[in-house]
């Protein structure tokens, strides 16, 4: 039986009609909304690659399932532009040319964006950031962090 519901992603209203109310988010934003920034790395809660915000708290949108967020606000890496802490969280990155591969990149900017809106700063942010990158660019994102 298919259920449908009502998300609102990156501030815009979306219905979707989905086969089981435990498909995890991070499928609904990739398959049905077309939204490939969030990625798939564990699936386990382990990599932090799927990390979108919701209501402002980050979640590994693998294990989140659909039903758990009709009607919440949900924040993916292609809403920070419209965000002013995801737009500094952004530059952050560029300047200091974080990416090597990018692959997890994504989900450590949705958490350090999300970090910041928690009240945390400098240290607190890296702490925050229990992400897996195999490109090994944490300098780099250690000072994008102390520059915002």
């Amino acid at each position: 039986m298919a259920n449908s519901y009502n998300l609102i992603v990156n501030g815009v209203s979306k219905s979707v009609t989905v086969s089981s109310a435990s498909m995890p988010l991070l499928w609904v934003l990739r398959d049905i909304l077309g939204l490939t920034g969030t990625k798939y790395g564990c699936g386990i809660e382990v990599c932090g690659a799927c990390t979108v915000l919701v209501n402002g708290q980050r979640e590994h949108s693998c294990v989140v399932d659909v039903s758990s967020v009709a009607g919440k606000n949900i924040l993916t890496v292609e809403g920070l532009t419209g965000d002013a802490v995801g737009q500094k969280v952004q530059k952050a990155w560029t300047d200091n040319q974080v990416p090597q591969c990018g692959y997890c990149q994504p989900g450590m900017m949705m958490a350090c964006t999300g970090s910041i809106k928690a009240g945390h700063h400098g240290k607190e942010i890296a702490s925050d950031l229990n992400h897996i990158c195999m490109c090994g660019t944490y300098s780099r994102i250690r000072t994008s962090i102390q520059s915002l």
